[in-house]
């Protein structure tokens, strides 16, 4: 476990100590949460290890024997007629005490008028991409598990490798993980000479389930790799009146710069059947608010019903004044 660690940091700090934060990277698609409960807990679960198989997308190390044959279906409604669908099956080999996954993901960015240099309607075309994610995840003991998902991205080809190492004690109700999501290459890019970077992000999480009351806390630490992720944000800078030159202010706070990596999760179990989920995560209340009238921006919440064996969540993540995006996931063991 020791060495897994050294490994994973060491990639993590040799491979993307650059900024990758604000639409500077490619494959943004993969950081969008496609399972409701997820979107409902701020965008990120990584430390929730209760055998869902639509979480295994983010924390591979999450797989196990309680995963085995669970079918999950996710469907994303999201802005300006962008839709995206996402499909995950585990299975676990009882031979190796490995736990598999594989989950397809698809996004439709809608139609499109197509131009030519002087303007002239050519026509209309569609816009997509595709995700083929493997992964698998073994117990090293009692309490920890590691695990690994690889990823193929097509139109434009792109490799990436997710790992993490969770911590489970049923006991005390607790777990930890720390996960490094979408370290890679773009291969062939959108356009024959540029090779963008990928959304690279390594993380930690701990949840904790409380003993006598039907609650679940969990805080994500976000972005470990980089501390300012102030780049890019319209509030750092003003426009010089009299040149029209941007200013840079850089009048951020400490503390402000370091609840831009957190997100916090709470869920109400109210028993097997039913739960409800609000999650709030303050970077994107920051970027996304109008400082008039910032609304819910950041705020989340979702519910989860089981009827028989199927497991049925939506949720609503606000990112805008104007709107947000609507998530519904479908869960079901086959072997049932």
């Amino acid at each position: 476990m020791r060495s897994f660690l050294v490994i994973l940091f060491t990639l993590a700090f040799s491979h993307f100590s650059y900024s990758q934060i604000g639409g500077q990277s490619v494959f943004g698609s993969l950081d969008i949460p496609a399972a409701a409960r997820v979107a409902a807990a701020g965008g990120l679960m990584p430390a929730v290890a209760d055998g869902d198989v639509n979480l295994a997308l983010y924390n591979p190390s999450l797989l196990d024997s309680t995963s085995h044959q669970k079918l999950g279906l996710s469907y994303v409604n999201y802005f300006s007629g962008i839709n995206l669908g996402f499909a995950s099956y585990a299975h676990h080999l009882d031979s190796s005490d490995i736990t598999l996954a594989a989950t397809m993901q698809y996004v439709n960015y809608g139609d499109f008028t197509e131009r030519d240099a002087a303007g002239n309607d050519l026509g209309s075309f569609r816009a997509g991409d595709y995700a083929l994610t493997i992964g698998a995840a073994k117990p090293i003991d009692s309490l920890f598990t590691v695990g690994a998902n690889a990823k193929v991205t097509y139109n434009a080809l792109g490799l990436a490798i997710d790992a993490g190492i969770t911590y489970n004690n049923p006991k005390r109700l607790l777990t930890a993980a720390l996960v490094l999501r979408n370290l890679g290459v773009q291969v062939n890019g959108y356009t024959s000479d540029v090779r963008d970077t990928l959304p690279a992000n390594l993380m930690i999480s701990v949840s904790k389930k409380l003993r006598y009351a039907p609650f679940r806390f969990s805080v994500t630490y976000d972005q470990m790799q980089q501390w300012d992720l102030t780049a890019g944000d319209p509030t750092s800078s003003t426009i010089d009146p009299l040149t029209g030159e941007l200013i840079e202010e850089n009048s951020f706070e400490l503390g402000d710069q370091f609840m831009r990596h957190i997100i916090l999760g709470t869920e109400l179990l109210l028993g097997d059947n039913f739960n409800v989920q609000v999650g709030y995560n303050y970077r994107r209340r920051q970027e996304m608010k109008l400082s008039d009238r910032p609304g819910t921006a950041g705020l989340s919440w979702g519910l989860g019903l089981r009827i028989k064996r199927f497991d049925i969540s939506y949720a609503r993540a606000s990112y805008h004044l104007a709107g947000g995006s609507n998530h519904f996931t479908i869960s079901t063991r086959l072997g049932s």
